[in-house]
Parts: C-alpha cells; sequence; structure tokens
C-alpha cells in the first residue's frame, strides 16, 4: 500500500478509519454501560438520571446514523451535535458523556474540523473513562496528529501506551507513523507485530511494499 502523501489523502484516510471504526467503539461503550449499569444498581436514587441518559443517547445515536455519509441530512447533523453536547454537559462523569465526546469528535472529523476533533478526544481521555474508551480516544487522537502531519506527536502519545486493549490496532498505526517519519525497519517491525496478532490482507500488503516479497 502507498504511503499517504498529501493531507487531503491523509485526512481521507482518518475519515475512513473512523467510518469502519464503529465495531470496537461500540465495543468500548458496551463494556463501559455495562460497568456504568452495576454500578447504578446500588445507586438507586440515580435511576431517573440514568434513563435520561439513556434517551438521550438513544435518540443521538438515531441522529447520528442521519449525519454521516454521502446522504447527510444536516438536520440530524445538528439534532446529533445538540444531543451529544446535552450528554457532555448535562451528565458529566458517566460513561454516556465519554460516547458523546467519541461522537462529537467523529463528526468533527467529518466536517473536516480535524483541530476540534483533537480538543473534543483530549477531553475524553482527560476524564480518565474506563480503558476500552480511552486506548479509543488515544488512537483517534493519534490519527488526526498524523493526518495533521505531526507524526513526532502521535508517536509520542502511542508510545506511552502500554495495555493490551486494540494491541493490534497501535501496532499497525504505529507502522504508519513509522513510515511517515522515514524509518522503514520500525515500521516493517510494527505492522509485523500486528499481523501476529491479527492478520489481514492489508498488513500483508503493507509489509509486502516494504519487503519486496510475500509475507
Amino acid at each position: 500500500m502507498a504511503e499517504l502523501r498529501t493531507e487531503e489523502e491523509q485526512v481521507q484516510a482518518l475519515k475512513q478509519w473512523w467510518k469502519e471504526n464503529g465495531k470496537s467503539l461500540l465495543l468500548a461503550i458496551a463494556v463501559s454501560l455495562a460497568l456504568v449499569a452495576g454500578w447504578q444498581g446500588w445507586q438507586k436514587q440515580r435511576a431517573a438520571t440514568a434513563e435520561g441518559a439513556s434517551i438521550t443517547y438513544q435518540n443521538m445515536m438515531d441522529a447520528v446514523a442521519g449525519a454521516l455519509g454521502p446522504q447527510q441530512d444536516e438536520a440530524k447533523l445538528a439534532t446529533a451535535q445538540h444531543l451529544a453536547n446535552q450528554l457532555v454537559t448535562e451528565f458529566d462523569g458517566t460513561a454516556y458523556s465519554y460516547f458523546a465526546g467519541l461522537v462529537l469528535a467523529r463528526l468533527a472529523v467529518d466536517q473536516g474540523e480535524l483541530d476540534q476533533a483533537a480538543e473534543r478526544l483530549d477531553w475524553v481521555i482527560a476524564q480518565t473513562p474506563a480503558e476500552p474508551v480511552r486506548i479509543q480516544a488515544v488512537i483517534g487522537k493519534a490519527r488526526i496528529l498524523v493526518a495533521q502531519d505531526q507524526a513526532d506527536e502521535a508517536l509520542t502519545l502511542l508510545s506511552s501506551q502500554t495495555t493490551e486493549l486494540f494491541a493490534a490496532e497501535r501496532h499497525e498505526l504505529l507502522g504508519d507513523i513509522h513510515l511517515q517519519l522515514g524509518d522503514k525497519p520500525a515500521a516493517l517491525a510494527a505492522y509485523e507485530s500486528a499481523l501476529a496478532l491479527a492478520p489481514g490482507v492489508i498488513l500483508e500488503m503493507k509489509i509486502h511494499d516494504l519487503t519486496g516479497e510475500g509475507s
């Protein structure tokens, strides 16, 4: 796979990652919401608040479904942004607010507002959410830095992560970062680590491009 050379290509790759990353994001949120549900089992006085957050969250997701992609509905986009901001401000400290922050970042990326998306992800990270949510925010932030030609900063951010969550995804991104920095041996090592964890055609193509031979 050819190395990305232009800012436009990098931004398009970032948007594609966000588009394809829905399953892992949903997994992260499912874990977090399960933790919240358990905690709320003995916090019955918060039941009404939890119900309100759940309804707002579902309405937000319904709006998001129509706010993205080529058939983007501007009204649904505005609704999704409004409800996400409502979750962030009115249900601060809950998994719902953290996911809303990820959604706002996703919407900002789709609009080409990378600085705004980075700020949203910084906020999520600062809230110290459950680890699956935090690491997804970190990966998203690193990808934005790559798209903004800030590979050194992306490398520093991603290299500081020691969790095993989403390890294959992190190693592949590290490979992309090293490649952007011109360090092909480090890129190859990162891609091979990712391939060992999660075999895939795209990784094999990246390794082939660096070695000139099949994996």
